[in-house]
């Protein structure tokens, strides 16, 4: 690598500078030599781009000290390499101030104490510059069919990450989305933790490549993507800070052929979701399964080891979409809710239909941590973030999650308790996404199909009910409002938008329908079992209403 950089120090040992003398800033003889530039004018900032050997006879420093310090200033600030002075015509010595100022910035001043040819300087070092950068396309195309070579070989990531290894002589790493980490040589392992802790601090935890250093070391850090997601970051350490497009140039070869290598692993593994989604669907629904499926597909139950179902409904459109194309979006969408999951410490299996996606989702707590909701609510958000994804629109989906099993004879209840979640979701009777924080609606789903709760209903509300369908009156709504207001005369007034006398009066035919004491601890609790049950019951006879108008 440190042949295809051409720095001060390198120029210095060429024919045309025989009689060139460092006069100051031997501390940066490594800085690289990216062009050579003649200039003779004092204002210069738009002709340099930094990386540039100025050669000059001073014709640009002839003015007062304070001005050629400045001068000098610019230069440094303008990352230029070096400045190369003839003495003679304007200058015969170097003053004090300006050696003493390059020393401080490590920036080399040269000087030649006979005349030279700038124009032979300037062919000799463009000639080897231009032969440089053939040289290193060169020697990019051939890594590039080394690691396009090494990438359908056995273990071919190690490999490339091995060849990367010998180029650079540093350390190198390839860490995944679902934390599964690559690195040579062995002890390079140890920065893992902390590089890993720094990719995950980047805004979107995403970026193409940039430069960043951790505990005094300075890294070249670029992502490795595929299908339009990032699968990981090539992670290589440097000696110092680089601007060197050559290193990364370097670096997205490599990223290609991981790429290359990772999409046919998944690939591979999308193969068996097909596998997967059967296996699924058949503990969904209480079917047989096969005991192999179980030992792929889902991790040995131990004593720690627990599950919920976790249940996301899409809620997308009806798309007209043909079966490869289907078939396509299926296996990314079950690809990308897996690496969720499992990024959150689950070992899940999955299944995805066009409106539902059903996750087997295992973990390991510990007994206080059983019912634990933290990682869920996690998840939850990093899928409703996803709004710019083809697979699936995030902000559109909702999501229902059982209680804690530990046996899978539970997996068809769960699923269950997942799907009443959406329902009451889609109803608007509920905002958790938990069934265990269900409270009341619990039972009431439990009584739901039976001729029971209707009774219930009936019981307590068909006065009210009847009265408001004969009157054309709004006393169940002034009920519903006065037992949320507990019994607040004036909040309840206000909520209704009306005046007090109004409501005393419908307070009053309350109390001649349900008597007098409907407000007494057990006669509201009653009473407001009954309207949850009302509600419940009239969202399912709507959507039954409407399934029959469809038909």
């Amino acid at each position: 690598m440190n042949e295809l950089k051409l720095t001060v120090g390198n120029i210095l040992s060429r024919d045309s500078f025989t009689s060139a003398k460092v006069v100051a800033g031997e501390g940066g003889l490594d800085r690289q030599v990216k062009w050579t530039h003649v200039l003779e004018v004092n204002e210069f900032e738009s002709l340099v781009d930094g990386g540039e050997m100025i050669l000059t006879t001073g014709g640009g420093l002839q003015s007062d000290l304070p001005t050629q310090l400045e001068h000098v200033k610019k230069l440094v600030e303008k990352a230029v390499a070096c400045l190369c002075i003839e003495l003679g015509t304007h200058f015969t010595e170097i003053p004090a101030d300006i050696i003493s100022l390059a020393n401080e910035h490590d920036f080399p001043i040269i000087v030649f104490e006979n005349t030279v040819k700038f124009v032979e300087i300037t062919q000799d070092l463009h000639t080897f510059i231009i032969n440089q950068h053939h040289q290193m396309l060169s020697q990019l195309d051939m890594l590039s069919r080394k690691f396009n070579a090494l990438s359908l070989t056995p273990n071919g990531i190690l490999k490339i990450l091995q060849e990367l290894h010998q180029f650079f002589q540093k350390s190198i790493l390839f860490m995944t989305d679902d934390r599964k980490a690559y690195y040579y040589p062995p002890e390079s392992k140890e920065m893992e933790y902390t590089i890993r802790n720094y990719i995950e601090t980047l805004p979107s935890g995403d970026v193409e490549q940039t430069i960043f250093s951790l505990e005094g070391q300075a890294f070249a850090l670029m992502s490795v993507k595929g299908l339009g997601q990032t699968w990981g970051y090539l992670c290589l350490q440097v000696g110092q800070p680089i601007s060197d497009e050559f290193t990364f140039l370097i670096l997205d070869r490599a990223s290609l052929a991981i790429a290359q290598i990772l999409l046919r692993n998944r690939t591979i593994e999308e193969r068996k979701q097909h596998n997967e989604d059967e296996f699924v669907r058949n503990l969904l629904n209480g079917r047989d399964f096969e005991q192999d499926d179980l030992q792929s597909y889902l991790p040995t139950m131990s004593r720690n080891m627990y599950f919920r179902i976790f249940t996301i409904q899409t809620n997308e459109q009806e798309i007209n979409l043909s079966e490869d194309d289907w078939e396509e979006i299926k296996l990314q969408r079950s690809a990308m809710i897996r690496s969720v999951f499992k990024r959150a410490g689950f070992f899940p299996a999955v299944s995805s239909t066009k409106n539902e996606i059903t996750v087997i989702a295992p973990f390991i707590a510990v007994d206080q941590l059983i019912n634990e909701t933290t990682r869920f609510s996690q998840v939850i958000q990093h899928i409703a973030e996803m709004k710019d994804n083809s697979f699936i629109a995030g902000e559109k989906c909702t999501f229902g999650i059982s209680m804690v099993y530990k046996e899978l004879a539970d997996v068809k209840r769960g699923y269950e308790e997942a799907k009443k979640i959406l329902a009451l979701h889609e109803s608007r009777l509920a905002e958790t996404n938990f069934y265990e924080e269900l409270g009341i609606y619990r039972l009431l789903l439990l009584l739901k199909n039976s001729n029971h709760l209707e009774a219930y209903v009936r019981d307590y509300l068909s006065a009210i009910l009847d009265y408001d369908q004969k009157m054309g009156s709004t006393l169940f709504e002034t009920l519903q409002v006065y037992l949320a207001c507990s019994g607040s005369k004036k909040e309840t007034a206000d909520r209704l938008f009306i005046v007090r006398q109004t409501l005393y009066q419908r307070l009053e035919k309350l109390e001649s329908l349900l008597g007098e004491k409907f407000m007494a601890p057990s006669n509201r609790l009653a009473l407001e079992v009954a309207i949850m049950a009302h509600r419940l019951l009239t969202d399912n006879k709507s959507k039954a209403d409407d399934r029959s108008l469809l038909l």
